[in-house]
């Protein structure tokens, strides 16, 4: 495991200096630090974009061994527990009626959303802890958010509030800034510290839920750090990038043969791996000869959904 992780973290600084070079405009790396009009498309674009992928993509690739953990489900992944859905409804809102003018109020809106969508899972899951009724539950708050996301969109006000409602949904890190970065990377440190305290009872729970209880799982208070863990870390991608999903589901399977299945083990290479993969797909869709950039959420889409059918087919063959 360690090596694994010393071998993903060397790649996670190999890849950020890539994403610093990678561009329409090609800046020397001598003229980064110096007085050039052309240092400021690295300190004030790509500087501040290549940090919100690597947080954005840890923060998800966490999410996703936790969530897989928690649930034992190859095939889970952060927008099974509505928070996606939710932060993403809270963003279409602030469109629909016009608030995103403000620059923290799009991105304080789909916090709000996801915090929301916490909530309301916490109240519907309740204090039983059962696995299956917090899954229901993430169901049912999947499916409520989506409905209201598509109905703002068929009620759009203008074309305009509905094409920008559908180009943000589609996730990506275009002109970003530094006030995103410091809106995303306290929610995620944070975020992901909670889901850091998860490893053992994650472990434990591979068991068996009576075997966990018996081995001093408190149920409840494990159900509670995967909410608020995975409520900060995925509303705080989902508020300064858009949706981007299939990392979480990804990322996990990549790193779990290199390191074993003990949920614990995979925890660490997987916001390792999560960093690398977003930063490495960022990085290719702003060098792709296209007339407009490919939008990040489709490009992992593009990957994530053969990759998911993949795992289903691999499954079908096991049970088989």
């Amino acid at each position: 495991m360690r090596r694994t992780s010393l071998l993903l973290a060397i790649g996670v600084v190999a890849i950020a200096a890539l994403s610093l070079l990678a561009g329409k405009v090609w800046v020397p790396p001598a003229l980064w630090a110096s007085d050039d009009p052309r240092a400021i498309i690295i300190l004030e674009l790509r500087l501040p974009r290549t940090i919100l992928a690597l947080v954005v993509g840890a923060a998800l690739g966490l999410s996703g061994a936790v969530m897989q953990g928690y649930l034992r489900n190859p095939l889970a992944d952060p927008g099974l527990f509505g928070v996606s859905a939710g932060g993403a409804l809270g963003a279409v809102l602030s469109l629909y009626f016009g608030y995103a003018a403000q620059a923290w109020l799009l991105p304080g809106f789909a916090l709000s959303g996801a915090g929301a969508t916490m909530a309301l899972l916490a109240l519907i899951a309740g204090r039983s802890g059962s696995l299956i009724l917090f899954t229901l539950a993430g169901m049912i708050v999947t499916s409520i958010a989506g409905s209201m996301t598509a109905l703002a969109i068929s009620l759009a006000p203008n074309p305009f509030v509905a094409s920008e409602i559908v180009n943000w949904l589609m996730g990506a890190l275009t002109d970003r800034s530094w006030n995103d970065v410091a809106l995303a990377l306290p929610l995620v440190g944070v975020g992901m510290a909670l889901l850091a305290m998860t490893a053992r009872s994650l472990d434990a729970l591979t068991l068996g839920e009576a075997a966990a209880r018996s081995l001093g799982v408190d149920p409840v208070r494990l159900q509670w750090l995967v909410i608020a863990g995975t409520a900060l870390t995925v509303g705080a991608s989902v508020a300064t990038a858009g949706v981007i999903g299939f990392v979480g589901l990804m990322v996990p399977h990549l790193v779990r043969p290199l390191v074993g299945s003990r949920p614990s083990a995979i925890l660490l290479p997987s916001a390792l791996g999560g960093a690398l993969l977003v930063t490495l797909a960022d990085s290719l869709v702003r060098v792709a000869p296209t007339v407009s950039e490919l939008r990040l959420g489709i490009a992992m889409s593009m990957l994530g959904g053969p990759f998911f059918l993949y795992l289903l087919l691999s499954m079908r063959r096991r049970l088989a």
